[in-house]
């Protein structure tokens, strides 16, 4: 069981991360154009509307976003021949900004990566994540970053979000036995 062991960013801090963000990304492209967002499913969909709700008020102008079922690209033996992605338009030639919630080892990325290319070329692939926490496995490092957490590997960064949740919190966990010893 896993007890929370402390709350990094809650409402506020959440939303300020993902306006920081989303000025970062309009301000790296000069603008918006030819520029979409896909979120990584689960956790980075719900994060990547609301940079694209917050980059449509600096702009003027809609997103287009779409969401990224990484299953059946993962290396760790949960994969899954079904793929529930939803990308209503086409990424070829455009600059796509992945988006996730949690950036860990770096192995959910290379999975992102992968299965976007397998619908396109994209003429670039950036990346934003609300939380960075380390233990980087493979060489990858995001674009844009919400808040820089040091875990330990055997704690759990937890983002919940309003749309799924009902709260905007993001915490680190440990497992109870940890926290009580």
């Amino acid at each position: 069981m896993l007890v929370e062991k402390a709350r990094i960013l809650d409402q506020s801090a959440m939303g300020r991360a993902i306006a920081r963000i989303s000025f970062e990304i309009v301000e790296r492209n000069k603008g918006v154009d030819n520029l979409c967002l896909v979120g990584i499913m689960n956790g980075g969909v719900d994060i990547a509307h609301r940079i694209a709700r917050k980059i449509g008020e600096i702009e003027g102008k809609p997103l287009e976003v779409g969401k990224l079922d990484i299953t059946p690209c993962r290396d760790d033996g949960s994969k899954s021949t079904q793929d529930r992605s939803d990308i209503p338009f086409a990424i070829e030639g455009k600059r796509v900004v992945l988006v996730d919630d949690v950036i860990y080892t770096g192995r959910s990325v290379r999975a992102a990566i992968d299965a976007l290319m397998s619908r396109g070329r994209p003429q670039s692939i950036q990346l934003a994540a609300l939380v960075d926490r380390g233990h980087r496995e493979l060489p990858l490092r995001p674009d844009y970053i919400g808040k820089n957490v040091p875990t330990s590997s055997h704690e759990v960064v937890q983002v919940k979000t309003i749309e799924r949740d009902g709260v905007d919190a993001v915490t680190i966990c440990a497992p109870s036995e940890e926290v009580d010893g």
